[in-house]
């Protein structure tokens, strides 16, 4: 499976620029490209809403927070999105690349694995941030 080059760049734009608050990526074609960048204003909730019901999809989201001691942090999540509802073949798929599509993004810091929306909420992304 091939990565295509705007992935990783866009990638390092999100983790050193802060130029996008999300990135989501979609395989086409036997290649990982970027379906859609989310702007730094982006929420989380209009985040997830992006993720469509009934395809795989990887995704990045870069998610601010304060912790206990008042600190401001951030950490980059990634998301193996697989909805029950997809196509058996498109899991196998995404499956199989995940691995290897996440060693091309140096910097993710939590991963997720979600199957429908209660297994990315905002409550289970912020528990795993701290």
């Amino acid at each position: 499976m091939a990565v295509d080059d705007a992935c990783k760049l866009k990638f390092l734009e999100l983790k050193a620029k802060r130029n996008y608050r999300s990135i989501i990526f979609k395989i086409e074609s036997q290649q990982v490209v970027v379906e859609k960048l989310g702007s730094p204003e982006e929420t989380y909730e209009e985040f997830a809403a992006s993720l469509p019901a009934d395809e795989c999809r990887y995704a990045v989201f870069d998610y601010d927070f304060i912790t206990n001691d008042n600190c401001q942090k951030s950490k980059i999540f990634f998301i193996a999105w697989s909805p029950d509802t997809s196509r058996v073949r498109m899991k196998m798929v995404y499956a199989s690349s995940k691995d290897r599509f996440k060693r091309e993004l140096d910097g993710i810091q939590v991963e997720l694995q979600a199957t429908d929306p209660s297994e990315m909420s905002f409550d289970i992304i912020k528990s795993r941030a701290l």
